[in-house]
């Protein structure tokens, strides 16, 4: 179910600000993403599996943060990975 390392490998490469970029908060979002759509995926089809659905929502949480220091400390690139992305910003109400 967790995202295997050659797939992690292949969103670092992408995200990454530079060569030995490895926790940056667009490297941390976008492997996040991934791992949240393969969560919502899993639970389309076993809808009782209570303790992935609290996986789901810590990992929500923690990229909502990480989006959010984003936002705060740079901008430009916010806006950025989130349309590479193609999720959603942070509204008003998620920010405070």
């Amino acid at each position: 179910m967790a995202l295997l390392p050659a797939e992690k490998r292949q969103i670092r490469e992408t995200y990454q600000r530079d060569a030995q970029d490895t926790g940056s908060p667009e490297v941390q979002i976008a492997v996040l993403t991934a791992d949240i759509r393969q969560l919502t995926e899993h639970l389309k089809v076993h809808r009782h599996d209570f303790h992935s659905q609290r996986g789901l929502m810590q990992k929500v949480n923690r990229r909502k943060r990480l989006m959010r220091y984003l936002l705060r400390e740079t901008p430009n690139s916010y806006h950025q990975l989130i349309a590479q992305l193609g999720i959603r910003g942070l509204t008003k109400a998620s920010r405070s």
